[in-house]
């Protein structure tokens, strides 16, 4: 696998861990009970970014090292996910 292969593999992977982590915890201003005016209730009250950024990154890199070992050793191919192979080509 080329680096760059191994890159796109990582952000791929971050931005899927990053949309399920960003839900977690969440309080809405309308819970905290202090809504900023010309915002909805239903915007964070204090997102904590930074925090969810670093989960991700940890989780992200927990997921990558098994998927890069598997692709670099041949466990997972392209031939792996062959979703035609049962489909007769003769009609």
């Amino acid at each position: 696998m080329a680096i760059t292969s191994a890159f796109v593999v990582f952000a791929v992977i971050w931005f899927l861990v990053l949309f399920c982590v960003l839900p977690l915890r969440m309080q809405s201003q309308g819970d905290a009970g202090d809504v900023v005016p010309g915002t909805p209730a239903s915007a964070p009250a204090n997102p904590q970014m930074k925090r969810k950024f670093l989960i991700t990154t940890i989780v992200t890199v927990l997921i990558w090292v098994p998927v890069c070992l598997m692709i670099v050793y041949g466990i997972l191919t392209v031939d792996r996910f062959n979703l035609y192979q049962w489909v007769d080509p003769s009609g």
